[in-house]
């Protein structure tokens, strides 16, 4: 199919299923501070003026020092809500944390640390492009700049003209396998009650503007902002969140398979989350060796098993990946057992708030650990195999 129109969508940290992917990943960000072999699966749910935290843990006692209230708190205060119904100041917390299972644990848990297994059974993808810079689906990567830039205005303006929920959805155009410009943009923002949809428009057209490669804006009838007309009523008072309902937006907005699994308030020992990271890590190397335009790996995992069951990986047409031996090659390459990709990506630190906004792929790696699955330094490896 030469010529077709491809949509994702983002939603930005004050949406309500955000809100809960940021503390849970926050107390994950908690525990690994303490002790790096920790074991947390924290989930959180918000509603009005209420969380409630539930999971398992397995690590020191982080909240004598940090109290889950205050760390909650905090969190919401950060994205911005101090609203009726739900404000930083005065939300009910309730914590249902409790020890993980040792029949779980049992099966990670090994006296060599190399042979650590899964923490649990999944499959994971991992998907590269060359349609950006970042090697990242063009519609949910510029999806993702929309709300990035909405939420740095919101956090600077003094005068507090729009508030934490928003949402954008961008539509492209493809020629010849290749986006070219926008045939239609949506953006819903949570706004102060003194401002009319015209008002909010022209806030947030800019944002978009300039957000989009140059010329690639859509036609003004397909630019639709609060379509409703009114978006005062927002975050947890308007909707109740969960962790993890947004696994696409984490990932690739639908332009590549997902395994199912969510990835925030996990800490490494999952391969939801760990092993999604590193197939993301062999598919983008793979295209910026320049190897294939496009890249799709599958690993698949079981508890307490420390190697991969499976490997799979589609270049899309591409025919310089071939063989029975691609997945021996691509484990010389990365070490897929859970110890291997730890140790590999130092996944074993608090890196991971950062995460749960604005997608797991396709951001700048930090000198402090921080998207170390986004660098390109297997290149050259990949390179003398393929």
């Amino acid at each position: 199919m030469k010529e077709y129109t491809f949509t994702s969508e983002s939603v930005s940290e004050g949406h309500p299923d955000k809100v809960c992917d940021v503390i849970s990943d926050k107390i994950v960000d908690l525990f690994l501070s303490k002790d790096p072999e920790s074991r947390v699966a924290a989930e959180t749910m918000v509603t009005t003026n209420k969380v409630v935290i539930s999971g398992e843990v397995n690590g020191p006692d982080v909240f004598k020092e940090m109290p889950i209230e205050d760390l909650v708190k905090n969190t919401i205060k950060e994205i911005g809500y101090d609203q009726e119904g739900f404000s930083w100041k005065n939300v009910s917390i309730e914590n249902n944390l409790h020890q993980q299972s040792k029949d779980i644990s049992q099966g990670v848990d090994k006296k060599n640390e190399q042979d650590q297994g899964a923490g649990d059974q999944g499959i994971m993808f991992g998907y590269a492009c060359s349609e950006t810079e970042e090697l990242m689906p063009a519609p949910i990567y510029y999806s993702h700049k929309i709300l990035e830039s909405l939420a740095k205005f919101r956090h600077n303006d003094e005068k507090k003209l729009l508030l934490p929920d928003s949402k954008s959805q961008v539509s492209l155009d493809y020629k010849d396998g290749k986006p070219v410009r926008a045939s239609a943009i949506v953006v819903s923002t949570q706004h102060d009650e003194s401002l009319t949809q015209e008002d909010i428009k022209e806030i947030v057209r800019p944002h978009v503007v300039n957000s989009l490669p140059e010329g690639w804006m859509c036609d003004e009838k397909n630019f639709f902002v609060n379509p409703t007309g009114r978006f005062v009523i927002g975050g947890p008072v308007g909707d109740c969140g969960l962790t993890g309902r947004k696994i696409i937006v984490d990932t690739y907005g639908g332009a590549a398979p997902h395994g199912g699994g969510a990835f925030s308030g996990k800490d490494p020992s999952k391969v939801d989350r760990s092993g999604a990271y590193a197939a993301r890590y062999l598919a983008k190397n793979i295209v910026a060796a320049k190897i294939a335009d496009k890249c799709t790996i599958q690993i698949s995992y079981a508890i307490g098993v420390s190697k991969p069951i499976s490997i799979y990986i589609n270049t899309h047409g591409d025919n310089k990946i071939q063989g029975s031996d691609i997945s021996d090659k691509l484990s010389k390459v990365l070490d897929l057992s859970p110890y291997g990709i730890k140790k590999k990506l130092l996944l074993n630190r608090p890196i991971y708030s950062k995460t749960a906004t604005y997608g797991h792929f396709g951001r700048k790696p930090s000198d402090n650990g921080e998207f170390s699955w986004e660098k390109n330094d297997l290149v050259e490896s990949l390179k003398k195999y393929f």
